[in-house]
């Protein structure tokens, strides 16, 4: 379905279709992950398992967010690829509900991120598409709060239902299974509102240009910021890993029970702080210009890091350190999902080759995901002090690698 072009609104259908899209998903992609650390234990898995199942999935999601942005501007089209990566990652949820070991966990995951992968990069371009170029800030600031309001509900929900469903069997995977088989249920609406409420912009496919002529074509302070993405993202790794930390960090002061039950808690603070700091920070952007307050974003995050290594250096695992913690590390995310997005718009003010952009900006953040968490998956186990400075090493410079790329500032509303 399309629209004309030259939206006059930022607070439109698309963009509250998105949002809404975002928050069902959300609901059931983050409960499940909230729950996942905890299966590992109860399944007898160890946690290092757990930074290769994130990697492996982010690999290949990378394979699919590169060529698809690319795909989606030569034919011309990206909603109904959109609809089925939702789809796709709703019903990657029955793998985990059905896991005994680790194949069907790490078919799962990288199910729903080649989902990811499919729907990511062409939503955003969707998204940008959709509203005046002077409202990108808000229109993504606002779909990142609605992401992470779902990303919030889920663990919560999580939460309670993992303690519901203990009282009912003696058998500790149970619980987990029904999370997973219920976070279905909105995974799939997602796809589904999508396919209803959003309406794509009519833009002229280029269906002769080749994949590496496309490439070519992206502006040299376009590739100066992927750099610096690439370098901030060797330290971010995936916050599922956060979780595995916080019960390893609680259970010498909690015992091990609670710093389950405690792990998706935790996480649900995190998305909770992210989606209130997403539309005022990317507000503010459309205003004064989005690169100082990433490059803040990606120095808050690498506070956090050091704050994760001074407690595991200095046996912190008080539930109010650990809390403060989830409440920066929400905050940095909401800075960086609101206006890394944003910016690759004002980057690329060329609605044709916004899929390619899209794609590539998702490969980039995506190929460091993959290298941070199977690095720090495997320091935290080994040496958690040391996984978390070498997280902050890398954010550090990412911030400073940020302050050399060249932007024009938004037009003001």
């Amino acid at each position: 379905m399309t629209e004309p072009l030259g939206p006059t609104s930022w607070f439109n259908r698309t963009v509250i279709g998105a949002g809404i899209t975002s928050l069902l998903s959300d609901v059931a992609y983050e409960a499940a992950n909230s729950v996942l650390a905890g299966l590992l234990f109860v399944l007898g898995i160890p946690q290092w398992f757990l930074g290769i199942v994130e990697g492996t999935g982010d690999a290949l999601a990378n394979f699919i967010k590169l060529g698809i942005g690319f795909y989606s501007d030569q034919i011309g089209k990206r909603k109904t690829i959109v609809v089925s990566g939702y789809a796709l990652t709703g019903l990657a949820m029955a793998l985990f509900a059905l896991a005994v070991g680790w194949p069907l966990i790490l078919l799962g995951k990288s199910i729903a991120w080649i989902g990811k992968g499919m729907r990511g990069p062409l939503r955003d371009a969707i998204l940008a598409d959709s509203v005046p170029p002077n409202a990108v800030g808000r229109a993504f600031g606002f779909h990142r709060a609605g992401d992470t309001t779902g990303a919030v509900i889920g663990p919560l929900l999580a939460a309670f239902l993992l303690g519901y469903f203990a009282t009912t069997t003696i058998d500790p995977v149970l619980p987990h299974r029904n999370v997973f088989w219920l976070a279905m249920i909105p995974g799939l609406g997602a796809a589904v509102v999508f396919l209803f409420m959003v309406r794509e912009q009519r833009f002229t496919p280029r269906p002769a240009v080749r994949f590496r002529e496309s490439l070519a074509e992206l502006p040299k302070p376009f590739r100066r910021y992927l750099v610096a993405i690439g370098i901030f993202g060797l330290g971010d790794f995936s916050h599922v890993l956060l979780v595995g930390a916080s019960i390893l960090l609680l259970e010498p002061h909690h015992g091990r029970e609670f710093a389950i039950v405690a792990g998706p808690i935790l996480y649900a603070i995190r998305n909770g702080w992210q989606a209130i700091t997403a539309f005022p920070v990317g507000a503010l952007s459309d205003r004064i210009g989005r690169r100082g307050l990433l490059v803040c974003g990606y120095l808050l995050g690498a506070l956090v890091m050091l704050g994760f290594a001074a407690g595991f250096a200095w046996n912190l695992g008080t539930m109010p350190y650990v809390i403060g913690l989830f409440v920066l590390a929400g905050m940095y995310v909401g800075v960086q999902e609101a206006l890394e997005g944003a910016m690759t718009a004002d980057l690329i003010p060329d609605r044709t080759r916004r899929g390619t952009a899209y794609g590539v900006l998702g490969c980039v953040n995506g190929v460091g995901d993959f290298a941070a968490s199977v690095v720090v998956g495997i320091l935290i186990m080994a040496q958690p002090e040391f996984a978390f400075v070498y997280a902050a090493a890398w954010m550090f410079l990412g911030a400073f690698a940020m302050m050399t790329v060249r932007l024009q500032r938004p037009a003001t509303a």
